[in-house]
């Protein structure tokens, strides 16, 4: 009798076992799933931030070139303008000329 309930007692243990190992199994498939989504998920961030850098690249590069054609056209105005503009002009051809100046002294060196 005693090797019966041994057997039993063996049983129920592995039939526990069983049922354990089937949830570890069933828990394991369901992270791996999740773990898959994720870096789905992952993947689809980083190109959607890598489409927003380079778009934000564009932006900064055209905000350039139009600031740069703003003082451009700026300093054309200031060369036409008033009295007091034609004062700034000569201010600012005066500053040129220093930095040429500096530029030329440095070549020189």
């Amino acid at each position: 009798m005693v090797n019966f309930v041994g057997y039993a007692l063996m049983f129920a243990t592995m039939g526990d076992l069983v049922g354990i190992v089937d949830s570890l199994e069933n828990k394991v498939s369901k992270l791996l799933h999740k773990m898959e989504l994720l870096q789905q998920l992952n993947a689809k961030l980083k190109n959607d931030l890598e489409v927003a850098r380079e778009g934000n690249d564009l932006k900064e590069k055209t905000l350039a070139e139009w600031e740069e054609r703003y003082n451009s056209l700026k300093m054309a105005n200031t060369m036409l303008g008033s009295n007091t503009s034609k004062t700034e002009a000569k201010l600012k051809i005066n500053t040129l000329i220093r930095e040429l100046d500096v530029c030329i002294a440095k070549l020189s060196d």
